[in-house]
């Protein structure tokens, strides 16, 4: 069997609700999309959804066999060494999602299966990406989580002390038909300073057990990550915008992080794994990050230190067709080969012929003065950038 082409569709889809964070708290509702197919000389063909320069590196993976997946992602890493990943990250992402799919789908068996998962699921938690919803926005989307027996939840906080207690409350108060002490957590998406997120965590903590607090620093600040971890109750989590093994791993040895955030743009899953399982031996937890259709389910059912994957559900599959559905607090997975997913042709041509009449505002650039706007420090009354757009 040989790879002999390749096929790249973009689109813009409108997602069910917009999602905003403390850089963008106005929120998005327009996502750009990419779909891959990896095509082989017997007709099976390997997806990915998600794309990036895929050209530059594909005369690297052209004529060879699709099995072999490790030695073909090698390859690829291989060629980006004098300028690194960089821009040709997410397709080196990717292709090595596209090649795993194709793998399994040759050997007739869901990817879970084919890396000896002893069941399709992973733990899930809710994760509402809705610093633009409203409180009862809110508290419909993580009572509706709570239904499908979801017992934690992650809320973007960072902007209005006071506005974020009581969407912690509202949180809690949603999960907690699930459970009677429901997992909290919390994202700042690097909008703090180190001590920014001691002295507001620290005001948090009075009133909540708080799992983990996640970027409440810069991604690569491995002094100031420690510097919180060492000052707050709540773990530090980190690590989901760093894309190689040779940039998490810092963080792990300088003992800067206490769960970390793991993806399908850390080159893919061949490299996701690699961080995972580095992780492992230094018994540090992992964290799978959201993804349309949860696709990266198939690694996380997999990975023996994976706490709980994170599940938004905006609305954001459209011409994805899957069977994976979320019920009892996992992602169940089904039994169809290689990731389980295929393409409503239809839906994804309608996609194309009919864009957006506006551009995106995805993904969010880091707001002007984060890390540096103080409105009073009385406690309690921390106000950062009050004046919001």
């Amino acid at each position: 069997m040989k790879i002999t082409g390749y096929r790249i569709q973009s689109y813009v889809m409108k997602m069910d609700r917009p999602i905003g964070d403390a850089n963008s708290p106005m929120g998005e509702d327009l996502m750009p999309a990419s779909i891959l197919w990896i095509e082989t000389d017997l007709g099976i063909k390997g997806i990915a959804p998600c794309a990036g320069d895929v050209g530059s590196l594909f005369d690297i993976i052209e004529g060879q066999d699709p099995r072999e997946v490790v030695g073909l992602w090698r390859r690829m890493v291989d060629a980006t060494h004098k300028g690194g990943l960089g821009l040709v990250s997410e397709a080196v992402s990717a292709i090595d999602i596209a090649l795993w799919d194709l793998k399994a789908k040759i050997a007739e068996e869901p990817l879970w299966r084919m890396w000896g998962a002893r069941e399709g699921r992973a733990k899930a938690y809710a994760s509402c990406i809705g610093y633009c919803l409203t409180e009862d926005e809110l508290f419909d989307f993580y009572r509706r989580m709570a239904e499908r027996g979801v017992d934690g939840g992650k809320l973007k906080v960072g902007l209005d002390l006071k506005a974020d207690l009581r969407r912690i409350e509202i949180m809690r108060e949603a999960l907690s038909v699930a459970c009677e002490r429901p997992k909290l957590m919390l994202d700042v998406n690097e909008y703090w300073s180190p001590k920014q997120a001691i002295r507001l965590l620290g005001v948090i903590e009075r009133d909540f057990d708080i799992m983990w607090i996640e970027e409440p620093a810069r991604r690569w600040d491995s002094e100031g990550l420690r510097f919180v971890s060492s000052n707050v109750k709540a773990a530090v989590a980190t690590g989901e915008n760093l894309k190689t093994i040779g940039e998490v791993s810092p963080l792990i040895r300088e003992e800067a992080v206490d769960i970390l955030n793991i993806s399908a743009m850390q080159s893919g899953f061949t490299g996701c794994r690699q961080i995972a399982n580095f992780a492992h031996a230094y018994e540090l937890p992992v964290s799978m990050m959201n993804c349309q259709a949860n696709f990266m389910a198939h690694l996380a059912a997999v990975l023996p230190n994976h706490l709980a994957m994170e599940v938004v559900d905006p609305g954001r599959e459209h011409c994805l067709q899957h069977s994976s559905i979320v019920d009892e607090g996992f992602i169940l997975l089904n039994e169809d080969p290689g990731l389980g997913l295929s393409i409503d042709d239809g839906v994804l041509d309608m996609l194309i012929s009919n864009p957006p009449e506006r551009e995106s505002n995805f993904p969010f650039p880091r707001r002007e003065g984060a890390g540096l706007y103080v409105k009073g420090l009385a406690t309690g009354e921390v106000v950062w950038n009050e004046s919001k757009p």
